[in-house]
């Protein structure tokens, strides 16, 4: 049906050129050859196995990890002319085999299956009576035993080397240190497939993360120019997720709570809701978000500290997948470093836990950094940068450092003289001169360190700890009820050997114009006043449309597209074949419509 790629992205995508290494990965599948690609999320990686389906004979085969979103691809799809379908159990009995009969008669484009059923017997023996294009194994990282979203169904896909070997496949993710890369390749077979790894960056993300003081009254902050944008908030436990969706939404905001303890009904609902409303929050655990396709997410918050960079790395992701401007946002303090070590510690092998811990300490060192965070995000993916990226908080305004080396000393000595099995609070206390009920049973009132620290605040001291910590000046016992104790790393800081700068922290919630509450947001579509009509009218013009194609709107059109049909106005069928993200059958589905829009504004504007 078509000749080359570049006709299918104009005519059924309604892009003009291809970006980057598109063209020659994508040529890379046509020919059968295997590849592994590592690109940032937003990059397109979707056109790498579609375009080539559409070219090669037979029916592609996507492998996707999360049944909830397939559908959604493939209504995606199918708005662009594309035959495609899922196999997954949410349909019946007579739907399978419908769908099923479709591949076998050569009838789809586009097949999405889930692990879980392709590794069964009776799936690839339907698939050995079929043609297929190609395997496009999504979200690959999933096959990493080390990694931080494993699944242990992806260990079975190696088989389809075996089953198919004159087949190309592709394996592609947003997030792989070069450990997972390894154990892609070797878990998946993919020894001869040739690598296309572009950059990490996503320069259209702000970085934020700021000390942990009042969580609420923070997040409040960070929210209040964010009314009507679609966002993530990012917590820990179940009962927190609830909890702060529940409090949202008595701030007036429409928040979401997910987490794999909810019914898989209420699950599909809330997602449901996110991808095709506008204005709504999900609170969710690290449970939501996987291929995630909603591209206009404006931000992601982290109420709790992610366990590695991986993660933070996938879960901020989610924002800004339009390459429009968008929020990463976080908070953490020191409870949240004892609470994930005492996590790393209870079972798993002394090899994982050592894994663990260098990813802990490495998500750590982002946090406390004083240097650009973007720089120290794409180091850690071994990808380069620039010294300063001119878009997270450290580099628009600088964090101030203070000599904090009698400081610490005072801390180290004070954590020693109390015998090394105390909490942060008790050696506070110690150092403020309390004469709490534990430090008079102890008799630490009568200790060197007794009020040594009566010119600081308890908040202050809590920084201090917390860097020092994070350092590895200080570590919790998390098994001996959060003691602190010494490091070795800490006696040339304790003896005035070395000294050492930490961070000045904000030690109150961030009020309008902080740096921790965020900037005004910048992320909504730069309208000028005299467009705003016509904005909202193609706004409006989309919502019905999705509403009638039970699709969610950024499936009708993107914002970036509708920001382009606002300024060159369209007139003509022709003219709408000009917008980016305008292909021939959305044209033949919607284009009258929003001409006629545009059109009446047209005429409304000479009257």
């Amino acid at each position: 049906m078509y000749n080359s790629a570049i006709e299918i992205l104009n005519q059924v995508y309604g892009y003009e050129h291809f970006r980057g290494q598109q063209a020659d990965i994508i040529e890379q599948l046509v020919n059968g050859h295997d590849a592994l690609v590592l690109m940032p999320t937003g990059g397109g990686k979707s056109l790498f196995y579609q375009i080539p389906s559409l070219l090669r004979p037979g029916t592609g085969i996507i492998v996707s990890p999360l049944i909830a979103l397939m559908k959604d691809q493939v209504d995606a799809m199918q708005q662009l002319g594309v035959h495609a379908a899922f196999l997954n159990s949410t349909l019946s009995v007579n739907e399978q085999q419908l769908i099923e009969q479709q591949l076998i008669d050569g009838q789809l484009d586009l097949l999405y299956i889930a692990p879980e059923r392709l590794v069964q017997e009776r799936t690839q023996s339907l698939l050995k009576r079929c043609e297929v294009a190609l395997f496009a194994i999504d979200e690959a990282h999933c096959v990493s035993q080390w990694g931080h979203d494993f699944r242990a169904d992806y260990l079975s896909l190696n088989m389809l080397h075996e089953l198919f070997p004159s087949v190309p496949r592709i394996a592609l993710t947003a997030t792989a240190d070069q450990r997972t890369r390894e154990e892609i390749i070797q878990r998946l077979a993919l020894v001869n497939a040739q690598a296309f790894i572009s950059g990490f960056d996503r320069p259209n993300i702000r970085y934020a993360i700021a000390n942990k003081i009042n969580p609420r009254k923070q997040l409040l902050g960070f929210l209040q120019n964010r009314r009507e944008e679609a966002g993530i908030v990012y917590c820990l436990s179940r009962k927190k997720v609830e909890d702060t969706a529940a409090w949202l939404t008595t701030q007036g905001y429409t928040a979401l709570p997910y987490h794999a303890g909810l019914s898989p009904q209420l699950r599909e609902t809330h997602q449901s809701r996110f991808l095709r409303e506008e204005g709504v929050i999900i609170v969710a655990t690290i449970a939501f978000g996987m291929g995630i396709d909603k591209p206009d997410v404006r931000f992601v918050a982290h109420l709790d500290l992610p366990k590695s960079i991986e993660a933070y790395y996938q879960e901020t992701g989610r924002a800004g997948r339009d390459g429009q401007p968008a929020e990463a946002w976080m908070i953490y303090g020191l409870q949240d470093v004892v609470r994930l070590q005492q996590m790393q510690s209870e079972g798993a092998n002394e090899q994982f836990k050592r894994s663990e811990r260098h990813k802990l300490d490495a998500m750590l060192g982002l946090c406390e950094v004083t240097s650009c965070r973007r720089k120290v995000l794409l180091n850690y993916f071994a990808d380069e940068s620039a010294e300063q990226c001119g878009n997270c908080d450290n580099c628009q305004i600088p964090p101030q450092t203070w000599d904090a080396s009698e400081a610490a000393q005072k801390v180290l000595s004070c954590v020693y003289r109390t015998g090394q099995r105390f909490g942060v609070v008790h050696v506070i206390d110690v150092l403020l001169g309390k004469e709490t009920e534990k430090v008079l049973q102890h008799e630490h009132h009568q200790l060197s360190t007794f009020g040594i620290g009566i010119d600081n605040s308890e908040a202050q001291w809590r920084s201090v700890i917390r860097q020092l910590v994070v350092r590895g000046l200080l570590r919790v016992d998390v098994e001996g009820y959060s003691a602190l104790q010494l490091t070795d790393e800490c006696r040339p800081v304790l003896r005035g050997e070395q000294s050492l700068h930490l961070r000045v922290d904000e030690l109150k919630p961030a009020g309008k114009n902080s740096r921790s509450s965020g900037q005004k947001s910048r992320s909504k579509t730069p309208v000028l006043p005299e467009q705003e009509v016509l904005w909202e009218a193609l706004r409006d013009c989309r919502k019905r449309l999705a509403e009638e194609f039970d699709v969610p709107p950024y499936v009708i059109f993107h914002d970036a597209t509708l920001k382009e049909m606002l300024e060159v106005q369209p007139m003509s069928r022709m003219d709408m074949l000009t917008i980016t993200g305008v292909g021939e059958s959305k044209l033949e589905k919607y284009g009258g419509e929003f001409i006629e829009v545009i059109s009446r504004h047209a005429e409304l504007a000479l009257e």
